[in-house]
């Protein structure tokens, strides 16, 4: 008689595994159900629209009427003077975010994990996070509040210093100055996104293990090697996630905020290929040349996020998100 326990075992296949997996936990999978309505509906959906970036579609013809002309739009898309400069615009901001908001967070982050008033700690953390609930448009709205020639806070100071100290300092309305308005979209764009950007590396600094500060106290070393030697290293996984997600939208220059504060004495510096494919999209109804500037604008970020995740496996085998 054969032994029934050295019968081979059946292989089941991913599909039955999958569907057991289903049926004793369908709750849990329905809970996925509306991120895949999203998705679906929102984002996979709409790629069919893509090939409009290919067609000489208009609302006339349609899509299916319209006549196939291959990359014809994009060489025409990146022979254009205003596409160009938009572009560069584009890159020129990104890198000015990145440089000087990326490292933010992460400063702001130590700062507060260092207040030892949980009350304090609580009322600053609560005041750096709310800017970022705050529209762009209110926020241009206090800016020329601030900076209004005739009743701005900011000329009205200086014009008093002048007059009280007797030097010259140029009183200008810096949204309206090519020189001056990256300045400002720079400031108010670290004021309005710092604070919330603090809330990924906190919730990263209290998975911390205590003892390792301890230890570092035990050998001497202050709060500055602290996060020195301690808190920057267990943070470094969590940064270089949060860079590979910040260099793909390196593309994204910030639409709303460009679209709320530019105006037509600053285009030349402000103008970003996201208002540009408003403009030429909505304003001029140049479907297919905004089709094809937005696609450029995603296949540029998909080859960001796969090259910057591939240099960070390179560097640390543990970071990376594929």
């Amino acid at each position: 008689m054969v032994n029934s326990g050295c019968r081979p075992k059946k292989r089941v296949s991913a599909w039955h595994s999958f569907v057991r997996s289903l049926h004793m936990d369908f709750l849990l999978y329905a809970l996925l159900i509306p991120g895949l309505i999203y998705f679906t509906v929102f984002k996979y959906a709409p790629m069919y629209g893509v090939i409009i970036g290919f067609k000489d579609y208009n609302i006339v013809s349609g899509l299916d009427n319209a006549n196939w002309l291959g990359f014809g739009i994009f060489r025409d898309l990146f022979q254009r003077a205003a596409f160009q400069r938009a572009f560069m615009n584009n890159i020129i901001i990104s890198f000015l975010k990145i440089l000087w908001g990326f490292p933010m967070p992460i400063i702001l982050s130590l700062l507060i994990n260092e207040v030892r008033s949980r009350a304090y700690k609580k009322y600053v953390q609560t005041t750096v996070i709310l800017p970022h609930f705050i529209s762009w448009f209110i926020i241009y709205g206090m800016l020329y509040a601030l900076c209004n020639l005739s009743t701005g806070a900011i000329p009205q100071v200086l014009k008093s210093i002048n007059e009280t100290f007797g030097v010259r300092i140029d009183i200008v309305n810096y949204l309206a100055q090519k020189e001056t308005f990256l300045n400002v979209l720079i400031i108010s764009y670290l004021w309005q996104s710092s604070g919330y950007g603090t809330i990924v590396y906190l919730a990263a600094i209290t998975g911390i293990d205590q003892q390792l500060y301890e230890a570092a106290m035990i050998d001497g070393a202050g709060k500055p090697r602290q996060m020195w030697h301690v808190t920057l290293p267990c943070l470094r996984p969590t940064i270089i996630i949060m860079l590979i997600f910040r260099v793909g939208s390196i593309m994204n220059a910030g639409f709303d905020q460009i679209f709320a504060m530019s105006n037509s004495l600053v285009i030349s510096v402000a103008d970003i290929i996201d208002t540009y494919v408003y403009r030429i999209g909505m304003e001029e109804a140049k479907f297919s040349l905004a089709t094809a500037a937005g696609l450029f604008k995603s296949v540029i970020g998909l080859v960001l996020v796969l090259g910057t995740n591939w240099i960070a496996k390179k560097v640390d085998p543990e970071s990376g998100i594929m």
